[in-house]
C-alpha cells in the first residue's frame, strides 16, 4: 500500500514537473505566433477571433503555471517528509545520552503532531471565506486548488503519526492540537451549518490567555526545539501559529500567507525548475567536462586545478540552489581531482566547503529570487541579479587566490593546444547554457520562469540524447532525487511568509527603525552591527527561512539609512552565504563533514582562513557600494 502510494505521488510530482517544463515554452511560442500579420490581421475574422483567444489563454498563464507550482510544492512536501528529508539543525541531539534521545525525541514528534493538526484546520476556514466561487483557471475554481495545502498538512501528519514509535505523543499531539484549533473548527462549523458553537469560541479564548501568558517561554522553548531536530519549517509554523493566535486569533493567515508566497509571481515559480535542472546537470558528465576544459586552459599554471574547482562549484550552487548539494554531489570527485594534481587534502577539502556557497550570488540563484519575491515591493529581483554579480565574482576570485596561494605543488601538466581544443569540443553545449540564459534573461527575451523551463529542457536534452549519460528512466529518478530539495525549501519558505506577516502587521520593522534611529545615528556603525547580526542569523538559521523573516525587518531601517536596496540586499545575501561556514553549527560544516568523512572541527579549522578572506570581501562590499551599484546605472 505504500509503495503503492509513493509511486502515485511519484508520477504526480514528475507529470506537473513535465507541464512546467513545457508550458512555458509553448506559451512563449504561441505568444510570438499571434504577433505574425497572418494572426492579428484584422480583415479575417475567424483568424481575429482566434488570435484573441489565444491572447486570453496566455494572459491568463501566468497564473495558472504558478497555481501548478503550488501543487508542485505541496505533494513535493508530502515526500521530502516520507524521505525523512525536511531541513533541521539538530545541533545537540549527539550530545544526549540514549535515554535522553529517547524522551526528546517523543516529545519532538508531539510537536510536529500538534503543529500539523493545527495548520491543518487553520487552513479550511480560507476555503469559505476568502476565495470567491468564481474565482477559477481555466474553468477551475482556485478553492479548489488551495485544498492542495491542507492535502500536504494531512498527508505529513499520516507520515509523523506512523513513524512515531509510542502511542502517547500521538494522543497527547492530536489532543494538543485540536485544542488550539478550536477557533478554526468555530470557523468551519460556521461556514458550513451558519451555527455558533459558543463552548468552541470560549475554548480558544482560553487557549489564547494561556498563551499569552506564556508567549515567551514559548517562543524560546520552540526555538530551542530546533536545535534538538525539529524541522524547520514546524518551527517557523508554530511560532507564526502562536503569535497570531494572541495577537487576535487570525491562525487561518498563516496557511492563507503560504499558498499567497507560492502562488507570487515574483519568481517563485522558477525555483524548482533551476534545481531540477541543477540536480540533472551535476548527475551527469557535465562537471567532469567543465573541469578538463578548465584543467586544459589552466592547469599548466598554479593553481589550475582550484580555478576549475572554485568555478565548477560556483556554477552547480547556481543552479541547484543549494551549497550543500553541490558539495554532496560534486566534492569526492572535486576532491579526488585537486589532491590528483598534487593539492593538500585537508585544503582541498576546506576550499570545496568555502566555495559551495559562492553560486547563490550568481544568476539564476534560488537565493536571490526569493530575496527579490519578499521585498518586492523595496527591490527588483533583476537588479539584484545585476547588484549580486561583481560580489560573487570577488568572493570567487578571493578563493582561487587564497586556493592557489595554498597550492604547493611545482609539477604541472604540460599546456597543450590539442588537449585545449579537444576539451572545448567536448563542453561546447555545456558552455552554451550559462550563455544562453544570461543572453536571455538580460534581454529581456524570457522571463525568469521560461528561463527556468528551457534549463530544464537543455539540460535533460543533452543529458539524456546527446551526452547519453542516462536514459529517460534514470533522468526521471535523478528528478525524483531533486524534489526534496525543491519541495523542503518551499515549505520553509511557505511557514515563514506566516511569521513574516505577522512582523509585519505587528509593525515590528517601523519599531525597531525607531530603535535603531535612537541608538544608532552613524550609517557605517549601523552597517557594522548589520553584518555582525546576520552573521548569526546565517549561523542558526537556514538561508531561506532568514530571507523570508528577518529580511523585511531590515529592508526599511537600511533605507531610513539611504542604504540602496540593492545593497542591502547583496550585503544580506553574503553574510547568509558566510554563515554556511562560521563556526560552530554553519550548514556546510556538517554536509562537508559527511561527505570527506572528516570530524567536523577538523573542517572548521581548515576552512578558518577561507572564512576570513570572504569576510574581508563582504567588508569591502559593505563600505563601499560601487561593487553591488555600478551595473544598474
Amino acid at each position: 500500500m505504500k509503495l503503492k502510494l509513493r509511486q502515485i505521488l511519484n508520477i504526480i510530482v514528475l507529470t506537473l514537473a513535465g507541464i512546467l517544463t513545457v508550458l512555458p515554452l509553448c506559451f512563449y511560442l504561441a505568444g510570438k505566433i499571434i504577433n505574425i500579420p497572418f494572426f492579428s490581421d484584422s480583415s479575417n475574422t475567424s483568424h481575429t477571433v482566434f488570435a484573441e483567444q489565444i491572447r486570453l489563454v496566455i494572459l491568463s498563464s501566468e497564473g495558472v503555471l504558478t497555481h501548478i507550482v503550488f501543487i508542485f510544492v505541496c505533494f513535493a512536501g508530502i515526500i521530502t517528509s516520507a524521505d525523512k528529508k525536511q531541513l533541521n539543525i539538530e545541533v545537540f541531539v549527539s550530545k544526549l545520552s540514549e535515554k535522553a534521545q529517547h524522551i526528546v525525541g517523543l516529545a519532538i514528534d508531539g510537536l510536529i503532531i500538534t503543529v500539523l493538526v493545527s495548520v491543518f484546520f487553520a487552513a479550511w476556514p480560507n476555503v469559505f471565506a476568502v476565495f470567491d466561487p468564481a474565482d477559477n483557471l481555466w474553468g477551475i475554481p482556485i478553492r479548489f486548488i488551495f485544498i492542495t495545502l491542507p492535502i500536504m498538512y494531512i498527508g505529513i501528519l499520516g507520515i509523523q503519526i506512523a513513524r512515531t514509535q509510542k502511542i502517547i505523543p500521538i494522543i497527547l499531539g492530536i489532543a494538543i492540537g485540536l485544542f488550539i484549533s478550536t477557533g478554526s473548527l468555530a470557523s468551519i462549523i460556521y461556514n458550513l451549518f451558519e451555527a455558533d458553537i459558543g463552548f468552541l469560541d470560549s475554548v480558544f479564548n482560553y487557549w489564547k490567555s494561556f498563551g499569552s501568558l506564556l508567549f515567551w517561554p514559548l517562543i524560546l522553548i520552540l526555538i530551542a526545539s530546533a536545535f534538538f531536530g525539529t524541522p524547520l519549517y514546524i518551527v517557523l509554523l508554530a511560532i507564526a501559529y502562536l503569535a497570531t493566535s494572541v495577537d487576535g486569533g487570525y491562525v487561518d493567515v498563516v496557511p492563507l500567507e503560504g499558498y499567497k508566497i507560492l502562488t507570487d509571481t515574483g519568481g517563485i515559480a522558477a525555483i524548482p525548475l533551476f534545481t531540477i535542472a541543477g540536480f540533472i546537470l551535476a548527475q551527469g558528465s557535465a562537471g567532469k567536462r567543465l573541469l578538463e576544459l578548465v584543467k586544459s586552459s589552466v592547469g599548466w599554471l598554479r593553481g589550475g586545478v582550484v580555478i576549475a574547482a572554485v568555478v565548477v562549484a560556483a556554477f552547480f550552487t547556481t543552479f541547484t540552489g543549494a551549497s550543500g548539494v553541490t558539495i554532496l554531489a560534486l566534492g569526492s570527485i572535486l576532491s579526488l581531482i585537486l589532491t590528483g594534481s598534487g593539492y593538500d587534502e585537508e585544503n582541498a577539502e576546506a576550499l570545496i566547503t568555502s566555495s559551495g556557497a559562492i553560486g547563490l550570488l550568481f544568476p539564476p540563484s534560488m537565493a536571490i529570487i526569493i530575496f527579490g519575491a519578499t521585498n518586492i515591493m523595496k527591490v527588483n529581483i533583476f537588479d539584484l541579479f545585476k547588484g549580486a554579480l561583481i560580489p560573487g565574482i570577488l568572493l570567487s576570485l578571493s578563493m582561487i587566490v587564497l586556493g592557489i596561494i595554498k597550492d604547493k605543488n611545482k609539477h604541472r601538466v604540460p599546456f597543450s593546444f590539442q588537449a585545449l581544443l579537444i576539451a572545448f569540443k567536448e563542453s561546447i553545449i555545456e558552455l552554451l547554457l550559462p550563455i544562453l540564459i544570461i543572453v536571455g534573461y538580460f534581454s529581456g527575451a524570457f522571463n525568469l520562469l521560461q528561463v527556468a523551463a528551457f534549463t530544464v529542457l537543455f539540460s535533460f536534452v543533452m543529458e539524456v540524447w546527446i551526452r547519453k549519460d542516462f536514459d529517460v528512466k534514470k533522468a526521471a529518478s535523478i528528478i525524483l532525487e531533486s524534489v526534496p530539495i525543491a519541495g523542503g525549501v518551499l515549505v520553509i519558505v511557505a511557514a515563514a511568509k506566516g511569521l513574516s506577516f505577522y512582523l509585519i502587521d505587528a509593525n515590528v520593522p517601523d519599531m525597531l527603525t525607531g530603535l535603531v534611529q535612537t541608538f544608532v545615528t552613524s550609517k557605517y556603525v549601523f552597517l557594522l552591527l548589520l553584518n555582525i547580526l546576520l552573521l548569526i542569523v546565517g549561523c542558526i538559521m537556514d538561508l531561506y527561512s532568514a530571507i523570508m523573516v528577518v529580511s523585511p525587518l531590515i529592508m526599511p531601517i537600511a533605507l531610513n539609512f539611504d542604504i540602496h536596496p540593492v545593497h542591502t540586499g547583496v550585503i544580506f545575501l553574503m553574510n547568509l552565504e558566510l554563515g554556511f561556514l562560521t563556526p560552530p553549527v554553519g550548514m556546510n560544516l556538517f554536509i562537508s563533514s559527511y561527505t570527506f568523512n572528516k570530524p567536523v572541527l577538523q573542517i572548521a579549522k581548515k576552512v578558518l582562513p577561507f572564512l576570513g578572506v570572504q569576510l574581508i570581501i563582504l567588508l569591502i562590499v559593505t563600505y563601499i557600494p560601487w561593487f553591488s551599484t555600478v551595473l544598474l546605472q
